[in-house]
């Protein structure tokens, strides 16, 4: 049972992990486009970086991701094994 736990916690992680890159972009405001550039900054740096807001959507979209993980693989039965793999042939 914990170990069952601990995978889908390590799996959830993975997709936040991923999920977080995927969200870091969406709402960004550079310095350049608010012609604002602070000395001894770059211009490609944010001007109001919303940290909370960046881990709020990405926890929400990725529990959405693993939620459709969990009821694939567990109550259709998907799983790594369900995908079909192209097997070169060698002659």
């Amino acid at each position: 049972m914990a170990q069952q736990i601990v995978a889908g916690f390590a799996v959830y992680f993975v997709i936040w992990w991923i999920t977080l890159f995927a969200v870091l972009p969406f709402g960004l405001r550079t310095q350049a486009e608010d012609e604002h550039v602070i000395l001894g900054t770059v211009e490609s740096a944010p001007t109001k970086f919303r940290a909370w807001r960046v881990v709020l959507v990405t926890t929400l979209v990725s529990a959405l991701i693993y939620g459709t993980w969990y009821i694939a693989s567990r109550y259709f039965g998907l799983s790594i094994d369900s995908i079909p793999q192209i097997v070169p042939s060698y002659k």
